[in-house]
C-alpha cells in the first residue's frame, strides 16, 4: 500500500478532486499555505494500492498545470531596516509536488 501526498495550488484542486472521486479514490483534503509566496495550497492525502500509483499520478498530472504569474516580491522576514519597496516578479505557480511513500500499516476503525 502507498500514501500519495500531493501539494496542489488552490486553483487546480477542484478539478483534481472531481476526477479522483470519479475514479473512486478516497481523498483527505488539508488546507495549507506555501512558504515562499505565502499563497493558499491544498495538500491531498490519498491511500492507494501499489498498482494504482501510475493512474493517480496521471490524474494529478492532467489536472495540475504550472503557469507563470506576476506577484510582488516577498517582504523580508528579518534584518530589514528602513523602507522596503516591493517589486513585481514573475514566478511559476500551479502544478503539484507529489510524494509517494510506503505504508507500513493501515487500520480503519
Amino acid at each position: 500500500m502507498k500514501l500519495v501526498i500531493a501539494i496542489v495550488h488552490d486553483e487546480d484542486v477542484h478539478a483534481l478532486l472531481e476526477e479522483l472521486t470519479t475514479h473512486q479514490f478516497r481523498v483527505t483534503k488539508l488546507a495549507t499555505t506555501g512558504g515562499f509566496l505565502k499563497a493558499g495550497n491544498t495538500t491531498l492525502l490519498i491511500g492507494i494500492e501499489d498498482e494504482e500509483v501510475d493512474k493517480v499520478m496521471g490524474i494529478i498530472k492532467n489536472n495540475c498545470e504550472s503557469r507563470d504569474s506576476i506577484t510582488t516580491s516577498p517582504t523580508p522576514v528579518s534584518g530589514a531596516t528602513g523602507m522596503f519597496i516591493p517589486f513585481p516578479i514573475e514566478v511559476r505557480v500551479g502544478g503539484a509536488t507529489v510524494f509517494v511513500v510506503d505504508v507500513e500499516k493501515y487500520v480503519k476503525l
